[in-house]
């Protein structure tokens, strides 16, 4: 193959990729209103290296650095045992998976927090699109995102990956 068929290509496939985008983007324009969440038993702050020293370095990457792990990757996005979701980072708790649901998208979805003040909802426009992050009221930890397309009776969907959770089992 020629180097310009190559460009071609190249060019087709990028305009493609950016009309998927520019649409996904036009139907999650939606973003909830931001809130600030207060935690209960207050703030967590640590310093950068101390984050890195306690956390797996997927953990780091999702919670620290507002990465996303792979669908149909993570610990809880096919788990059904009984207890609290909590915050990977300082251990708030963050939901109950009696508000679980399946969503087939491949991380873990809740239709409500435990406690509307364990998270915070921050406006992204990253990725060429306006979404609702959802980040822990404590420690500031990126847990994913937040979406109206859930189930009733909230209507909402916390879309958030496994890496910044930690279950414990109800006794």
């Amino acid at each position: 193959m020629n180097i310009q068929k190559i460009l071609l290509v190249t060019t087709a496939v990028s305009l493609v990729l950016l009309v998927v985008l520019m649409v996904f983007s036009f139907g999650s324009s939606r973003s909830m209103p931001e809130r600030r969440g207060n935690p209960k038993g207050g703030r967590v702050e640590k310093p950068d290296a101390e984050w890195k020293a306690t956390l797996t370095p997927e953990q780091y990457q999702v919670t620290r650095k507002h990465g996303t792990e792979r669908a149909f990757t993570g610990a809880y996005w096919d788990h059904h045992e009984d207890g609290i979701y909590r915050c990977v980072c300082c251990e708030q708790e963050l939901f109950d998976s009696k508000t679980k649901f399946e969503s087939g998208t491949g991380w873990p979805s809740y239709w409500q927090p435990i406690d509307e003040e364990n998270v915070s909802l921050l406006t992204d426009k990253s990725l060429f699109m306006t979404r609702t992050e959802v980040i822990c009221s404590r420690c500031d930890a990126h847990l994913g995102h937040v979406f109206p397309d859930g189930p009733e009776p909230t209507g909402q969907r916390y879309c958030i990956n496994s890496a910044a959770l930690k279950f414990v089992k109800r006794e």
